[in-house]
Protein backbone atom coordinates (compact mmCIF):
# COMPACT_ATOMS: atom_id res chain seq x y z
CA UNK A 1 0.00 0.00 0.00
CA UNK A 2 2.54 2.67 -1.00
CA UNK A 3 1.39 6.15 -0.03
CA UNK A 4 -1.38 4.84 2.24
CA UNK A 5 -1.51 6.25 5.78
CA UNK A 6 0.17 4.04 8.41
CA UNK A 7 -1.97 1.66 10.45
CA UNK A 8 -0.71 0.14 13.72
CA UNK A 9 -2.16 -2.94 15.43
CA UNK A 10 -1.44 -3.72 19.10
CA UNK A 11 -2.33 -6.93 20.91
CA UNK A 12 -1.76 -8.53 24.28
CA UNK A 13 -2.71 -12.01 25.53
CA UNK A 14 -0.45 -12.22 28.60
CA UNK A 15 -3.26 -11.69 31.13
CA UNK A 16 -6.76 -13.18 31.39
CA UNK A 17 -7.81 -10.30 29.10
CA UNK A 18 -7.67 -10.21 25.32
CA UNK A 19 -6.48 -6.66 24.64
CA UNK A 20 -6.39 -5.12 21.17
CA UNK A 21 -6.03 -1.66 19.63
CA UNK A 22 -5.71 -0.24 16.16
CA UNK A 23 -4.65 3.31 15.30
CA UNK A 24 -4.67 5.06 11.96
CA UNK A 25 -4.48 8.73 10.95
CA UNK A 26 -8.30 8.98 10.99
CA UNK A 27 -8.85 7.48 14.42
CA UNK A 28 -8.30 4.70 16.90
CA UNK A 29 -10.23 1.79 18.31
CA UNK A 30 -9.55 -0.59 21.17
CA UNK A 31 -11.05 -3.77 22.57
CA UNK A 32 -10.53 -5.56 25.87
CA UNK A 33 -12.45 -8.53 27.20
CA UNK A 34 -11.80 -11.06 29.93
CA UNK A 35 -11.45 -14.40 28.14
CA UNK A 36 -9.64 -16.48 30.77
CA UNK A 37 -7.61 -19.01 28.81
CA UNK A 38 -9.54 -18.72 25.53
CA UNK A 39 -7.10 -16.35 23.78
CA UNK A 40 -6.31 -18.81 21.00
CA UNK A 41 -10.00 -19.32 20.25
CA UNK A 42 -10.88 -15.60 20.26
CA UNK A 43 -7.85 -13.69 18.99
CA UNK A 44 -8.07 -14.00 15.19
CA UNK A 45 -11.81 -13.27 14.97
CA UNK A 46 -11.54 -10.35 17.41
CA UNK A 47 -8.74 -8.72 15.41
CA UNK A 48 -10.65 -9.11 12.12
CA UNK A 49 -13.82 -7.75 13.73
CA UNK A 50 -11.97 -4.72 15.08
CA UNK A 51 -10.56 -3.89 11.63
CA UNK A 52 -14.04 -4.34 10.13
CA UNK A 53 -15.68 -2.08 12.73
CA UNK A 54 -13.03 0.55 12.03
CA UNK A 55 -13.72 0.31 8.27
CA UNK A 56 -10.11 -0.67 7.59
CA UNK A 57 -8.78 -3.37 5.29
CA UNK A 58 -7.26 -6.28 7.20
CA UNK A 59 -3.67 -5.06 7.10
CA UNK A 60 -1.37 -3.00 9.32
CA UNK A 61 1.98 -1.34 8.66
CA UNK A 62 3.39 -2.38 12.03
CA UNK A 63 2.35 -4.54 14.97
CA UNK A 64 2.97 -4.00 18.68
CA UNK A 65 2.95 -7.06 20.94
CA UNK A 66 2.76 -7.16 24.73
CA UNK A 67 5.63 -9.49 25.66
CA UNK A 68 4.45 -10.36 29.17
CA UNK A 69 4.91 -11.14 31.96
CA UNK A 70 2.06 -13.56 31.75
CA UNK A 71 1.08 -17.19 31.52
CA UNK A 72 3.31 -19.34 29.34
CA UNK A 73 0.52 -20.27 26.94
CA UNK A 74 -1.13 -16.85 26.90
CA UNK A 75 2.06 -14.97 26.07
CA UNK A 76 2.95 -17.44 23.32
CA UNK A 77 -0.49 -17.29 21.69
CA UNK A 78 -0.21 -13.52 21.16
CA UNK A 79 3.43 -13.63 20.09
CA UNK A 80 2.81 -16.42 17.58
CA UNK A 81 -0.17 -14.64 16.08
CA UNK A 82 1.67 -11.29 15.86
CA UNK A 83 4.73 -12.89 14.28
CA UNK A 84 2.54 -14.78 11.79
CA UNK A 85 0.71 -11.59 10.75
CA UNK A 86 4.01 -9.69 10.62
CA UNK A 87 5.48 -12.25 8.27
CA UNK A 88 2.34 -12.44 6.09
CA UNK A 89 2.07 -8.66 5.84
CA UNK A 90 5.85 -8.07 5.66
CA UNK A 91 5.78 -5.60 8.57
CA UNK A 92 7.78 -5.18 11.79
CA UNK A 93 6.57 -6.60 15.11
CA UNK A 94 7.65 -4.38 17.99
CA UNK A 95 7.66 -5.68 21.56
CA UNK A 96 6.95 -3.85 24.80
CA UNK A 97 6.29 -5.15 28.30
CA UNK A 98 2.65 -5.92 29.06
CA UNK A 99 3.16 -3.88 32.22
CA UNK A 100 3.30 -0.75 30.05
CA UNK A 101 -0.34 -1.38 29.14
CA UNK A 102 -1.30 -1.09 32.83
CA UNK A 103 -0.36 2.58 33.20
CA UNK A 104 -3.86 3.86 32.49
CA UNK A 105 -5.19 1.97 35.48
CA UNK A 106 -8.72 0.82 36.28
CA UNK A 107 -11.36 2.87 34.55
CA UNK A 108 -8.94 4.06 31.85
CA UNK A 109 -7.89 7.29 33.58
CA UNK A 110 -4.76 8.72 32.03
CA UNK A 111 -2.19 9.67 34.66
CA UNK A 112 0.74 11.97 34.05
CA UNK A 113 4.02 11.60 35.93
CA UNK A 114 5.29 8.58 37.82
CA UNK A 115 3.14 5.45 38.07
CA UNK A 116 3.77 2.02 39.65
CA UNK A 117 2.20 -1.04 38.01
CA UNK A 118 2.22 -4.69 39.05
CA UNK A 119 0.76 -8.11 38.40
CA UNK A 120 0.39 -10.89 40.91
CA UNK A 121 3.21 -13.42 40.48
CA UNK A 122 1.85 -15.68 43.29
CA UNK A 123 3.39 -16.64 46.61
CA UNK A 124 3.59 -13.06 47.85
CA UNK A 125 5.48 -11.90 44.74
CA UNK A 126 4.59 -9.34 42.09
CA UNK A 127 5.98 -8.54 38.70
CA UNK A 128 6.25 -4.76 38.93
CA UNK A 129 7.71 -1.69 37.28
CA UNK A 130 7.66 2.08 37.67
CA UNK A 131 7.26 4.36 34.71
CA UNK A 132 7.12 8.00 33.78
CA UNK A 133 3.90 8.60 31.84
CA UNK A 134 3.11 11.34 29.33
CA UNK A 135 0.13 11.46 27.01
CA UNK A 136 -1.29 8.20 28.37
CA UNK A 137 1.79 6.13 27.51
CA UNK A 138 5.15 5.25 29.04
CA UNK A 139 7.74 7.90 28.29
CA UNK A 140 10.56 6.55 30.48
CA UNK A 141 11.39 3.60 32.70
CA UNK A 142 12.14 4.46 36.32
CA UNK A 143 12.42 0.86 37.58
CA UNK A 144 12.34 -1.85 34.89
CA UNK A 145 10.00 -4.83 35.18
CA UNK A 146 11.20 -7.27 37.82
CA UNK A 147 9.82 -9.92 40.12
CA UNK A 148 9.90 -8.80 43.77
CA UNK A 149 8.17 -9.54 47.07
CA UNK A 150 4.95 -7.51 47.26
CA UNK A 151 6.04 -5.67 50.41
CA UNK A 152 9.34 -4.66 48.81
CA UNK A 153 7.60 -3.35 45.70
CA UNK A 154 5.00 -1.44 47.73
CA UNK A 155 7.79 0.22 49.73
CA UNK A 156 9.56 1.14 46.48
CA UNK A 157 6.30 2.54 45.06
CA UNK A 158 5.27 4.43 48.21
CA UNK A 159 3.49 7.67 47.39
CA UNK A 160 2.91 6.81 43.72
CA UNK A 161 -0.34 5.74 42.07
CA UNK A 162 -0.15 1.91 42.00
CA UNK A 163 -2.18 0.05 39.38
CA UNK A 164 -2.26 -3.56 40.51
CA UNK A 165 -3.67 -6.46 38.45
CA UNK A 166 -5.62 -4.17 36.12
CA UNK A 167 -6.50 -5.12 32.53
CA UNK A 168 -3.97 -3.86 29.97
CA UNK A 169 -5.05 -0.84 27.92
CA UNK A 170 -4.55 -1.43 24.20
CA UNK A 171 -3.93 2.19 23.30
CA UNK A 172 -1.33 2.64 26.07
CA UNK A 173 0.43 -0.47 24.77
CA UNK A 174 0.20 0.75 21.17
CA UNK A 175 1.59 4.20 22.01
CA UNK A 176 4.44 2.67 24.01
CA UNK A 177 5.26 0.46 21.04
CA UNK A 178 5.34 3.42 18.70
CA UNK A 179 7.47 5.38 21.17
CA UNK A 180 10.08 2.77 22.04
CA UNK A 181 9.02 -0.72 20.93
CA UNK A 182 11.88 -3.05 20.11
CA UNK A 183 12.27 -5.22 17.05
CA UNK A 184 14.43 -7.57 19.14
CA UNK A 185 12.33 -8.74 22.09
CA UNK A 186 11.86 -11.76 24.32
CA UNK A 187 8.88 -13.08 26.25
CA UNK A 188 8.48 -12.86 30.03
CA UNK A 189 6.52 -15.35 32.11
CA UNK A 190 4.98 -15.07 35.57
Amino acid sequence: MPGAPPVTLALDTATPFLTLAVMWPGGERQFSEEVGRAHAERLADAVRAMFGEAGLPFRADRIVIGTGPGSYTGVRVGASYALGLGRAWGVPVLGVSTLEGLVRGPGGETPEGRVAVSQDARRGQVYGAMYGVRGGAVSDVIHPPAKRPLEEFEALAAGLPHHRDTPPDGLALLKAGLGHGRAEWSLAYL
